[in-house]
C-alpha cells in the first residue's frame, strides 16, 4: 500500500493540501481529477519529492516513499537544446538490461537522430514517455499524458498503461478528459477543497461525472440563463 497520510503542502501563506489522506492500492491505475488549481500537480510532485510537504507522511510498503521508487511524467518537461531524442535518452538510467530502443521505437516511430528542437508537441511528449519506460520503477506518475498526442498515440499509452499494471506497476495519471480515466483506471480519487473528497472503484464510475459536476452545472445553468 502508498499511504498518504495528514498530508499539508503550501507556497508561503496559501494552503494547498490540508491534512490530505489517501490510501493507493498497489498494482492498479488511480486516476486523479480536480479543477484547475485544486492541488494535483501539487500532489504529484510532493509525492515524486519536487515539493516538500510541510507535515504528514508518504508511506511505501512501510518506509517513507523514495524516489528512487518513482518516475514521473510532468506536464510538460525540459529538454535541453541542440541534443538528440536519443542523447536525450541517454540520460536515463536504464534499469532492466533487455531494454531494446529499437523495439520500443517501432511504437513510438520517433526520429531519435534528430534534433529535440525539430520537434512537435506530440514527438516531444512520446520522447518523455520513452524516458519515463526505460526507467522501469514501481510507482508511474502521469501528469496529463496524454495531451499533445494524436488518436493513435493516445490508445497506445492507453494500452501501454494497462500493461504495466499488469506487470505489478502502480501508476497515477491525471487528465482534463474525464473519459481517458474511466476506460482504465481501477480507481478515482477527486481531489476538491485541499483534500481527497471521495473515491470511486470501476464499478461507480457511471455515477462519476454527476458526482463531480452536479452542484457545479446547477450553479452556472442559473448564470447563463440570466445572461442569454
Amino acid at each position: 500500500m502508498l499511504t498518504i497520510n495528514n498530508l499539508t503542502v503550501s507556497y508561503g501563506d496559501k494552503v494547498v493540501l490540508e491534512n490530505l489522506q489517501l490510501n493507493i492500492e498497489l498494482s492498479k491505475i488511480h486516476g486523479l481529477v480536480g479543477l484547475n488549481g485544486a492541488g494535483k500537480t501539487t500532489l504529484l510532485n510532493t509525492l515524486y519529492g519536487f515539493k516538500n510537504k510541510d507535515s504528514g507522511s508518504i508511506v511505501y510498503k512501510g518506509l517513507h516513499l523514495k524516489r528512487i521508487d518513482v518516475s514521473y511524467l510532468e506536464t510538460e518537461n525540459f529538454y535541453y537544446s541542440n541534443i538528440t531524442g536519443k542523447e536525450y535518452l541517454d540520460l536515463f538510467h536504464r534499469k532492466i538490461n533487455d531494454y531494446n530502443l529499437n523495439d520500443w521505437n517501432k511504437i513510438f516511430k520517433l526520429p531519435l537522430d534528430q534534433l529535440i528542437d525539430s520537434y512537435s508537441t506530440g514527438m516531444k511528449k512520446k520522447l518523455a514517455l520513452m524516458a519515463i519506460l526505460k526507467q522501469n520503477k514501481e510507482i508511474v506518475i502521469l501528469d496529463e499524458p496524454f495531451n499533445g498526442l494524436d488518436i493513435e498515440s493516445s490508445k497506445v499509452l492507453s494500452l501501454i498503461i494497462t500493461r504495466l499494471k499488469e506487470k505489478g506497476r502502480t501508476i497515477i495519471i491525471t487528465s482534463h478528459i474525464l473519459e481517458s480515466l474511466t476506460s482504465i483506471c481501477d480507481y478515482i480519487h477527486y481531489l476538491d477543497n485541499k483534500v481527497i473528497t471521495f473515491t470511486r472503484d470501476k464499478n461507480n464510475f457511471a455515477n462519476l461525472e454527476k458526482d463531480i459536476f452536479f452542484d457545479m452545472e446547477a450553479e452556472h445553468k442559473d448564470l447563463i440563463d440570466n445572461i442569454l
